[in-house]
């Protein structure tokens, strides 16, 4: 075996005794309102969903829960990948968060993760589980407690040390596991955070006790790998047709890599099946370094050329060159600036590309409630960056018209003003002055709350 090969490992779950036991204190709360809530909705209307997740579960159970032994945490912990993504190495959230333990960009490289253009480790399910095992750990010994490390990992450690401050009084006499519970009473953590400890607790309840709720959960191949040291920019292809994996087999064991190569700037350990890592490297070894690569770098030669008049050029679609080189150069009018070098892929590297979103995107705020989702390809955002676009201008074209309008009122009053003659009619019309100048007001009111409806369609 070879670099960071994973081997099969026994099942230690205790899925499917008459009396289970676990790692994390489950027995305390299943009576728990909430804990009984999300039983129900897991055994009865979830319940094919969450079979489902539970069977896709059983290929990375016993490398979640030998991961985190060896990192000093209880194994049922792996039930929170479970809420999170329901096991799914591509899953991705409105907030932008990715892969099985739905980390942001941001966190995900503060544990050690590679998350650029070429590569995301998010969406690795080994190298992700080492990240969550780390972020965990460190939750844990800021907290002391199991469950309010899992609040902070779903809701932010700032918001959670804040709540335990801020209601010290009211939490005064709860210890252990219940400080979790006590803060959820209060008026102060987000419903999903609230929830997202009762969730896990349920999850763990009905995953070991399956027969008793009446799910039947399938057992997946168990997921295992060896792995082969290659050169910058190889393609998947070549890796594939040296270790006779198909290429579904191939993208399944490199999630991590996204353009269809490695990246270009390092070599990296490249997943292949269990029992070819010596076969594969010696068919490597015999192929010319610059074949192996999955592109060919052309340079730019003049300041005519536009980036589509390149890639036809070449063959290759705008978005395919785009692909394989993420910061082009150009010229205020849209050229390509001359001397920079430029890949063109192979087509054999096209085929293996996965269309994505930039890994390096965050979204915060009300959209970070959302859980996890399938992917959203760029075209999908560029449809929703113009709609909004066009919804800002129509808003903006709504209150210039208010506007005019508003404008054109006043006039309108002074004349009336002007037409009448005699004291008795210009008290009058001074009467009737107030009403028609707080029509001003009413007008600009209803532009601003215009104005402000437009973020809600995004």
């Amino acid at each position: 075996m070879f670099g960071d090969g994973v081997t099969q490992l026994p099942d230690d779950s205790s899925r499917g005794l008459d009396d289970p036991s676990w790692d994390i204190d489950v027995r305390s709360y299943e009576t728990h309102d909430r804990v009984e809530h999300y039983v129900e909705l897991f055994s009865n209307t979830g319940k094919e969903r969450f079979r489902a997740r539970l069977s896709r579960g059983t290929r990375y159970e016993p490398m979640i829960r030998a991961k985190l032994r060896a990192g000093g945490l209880p194994e049922d912990l792996m039930y929170l990948a479970l809420i999170e993504s329901g096991y799914d190495p591509h899953a991705y959230s409105r907030a932008a968060a990715v892969g099985m333990w739905q980390f942001m960009s941001g966190t995900a490289r503060g544990v050690g993760l590679r998350v650029d253009w070429w590569m995301d480790e998010r969406r690795d399910p080994a190298r992700s589980t080492d990240g969550a095992i780390r972020f965990l750990s460190d939750l844990q010994r800021q907290f002391g407690s199991l469950y309010l490390a899992a609040a902070a990992y779903n809701g932010g450690p700032g918001r959670v040390a804040r709540g335990l401050t801020r209601y010290a009084s009211e939490m005064d006499g709860a210890e252990g596991e219940d400080r979790f519970f006590a803060l959820a009473e209060q008026d102060y953590l987000r419903a999903e955070t609230k929830n997202y400890v009762p969730q896990i607790i349920a999850a763990a309840l009905v995953a070991k006790m399956p027969a008793r709720y009446g799910l039947v959960v399938d057992s997946l191949p168990l997921y295992a790998y060896d792995s082969v040291l290659v050169t910058p920019g190889t393609s998947l292809a070549h890796i594939a047709a040296a270790s006779g994996a198909t290429k579904a087999e191939l993208r399944d064991l490199n999630p991590a890599v996204l353009r269809g190569i490695t990246p270009p700037d390092a070599s990296i350990w490249a997943r292949v099946p269990v029992g070819v890592a010596e076969r594969t490297r010696l068919a490597l070894d015999s192929v010319p370094p610059d074949d192996l690569r999955g592109f060919v770098e052309h340079a730019v030669s003049g300041s005519t050329t536009t980036p589509a008049t390149f890639a036809k050029k070449h063959g290759v679609t705008l978005q395919q060159l785009r692909w394989f080189n993420p910061t082009i150069k150009t010229t205020r009018k849209g050229r390509l600036v001359a001397g920079q070098s430029l890949r063109v892929p192979r087509e054999v590297a096209i085929d293996f590309a996965r269309e994505i979103p930039d890994p390096s995107i965050e979204r915060y705020g009300s959209a970070g409630s959302a859980r996890a989702r399938a992917g959203t390809t760029r075209k999908a955002t560029a449809r929703k960056s113009t709609t909004r676009k066009a919804t800002t201008s129509k808003a903006t074209t709504r209150k210039a018209t208010t506007s005019k309008a508003t404008a054109k009122k006043t006039p309108v009053a002074k004349k009336k003003t002007a037409a009448k003659k005699t004291p008795a009619a210009k008290k009058k019309t001074t009467a009737k002055k107030a009403p028609v100048t707080k029509k001003k007001p009413v007008a600009k009111k209803k532009t601003a709350s215009s104005a402000k409806k437009t973020p809600s369609t995004r």
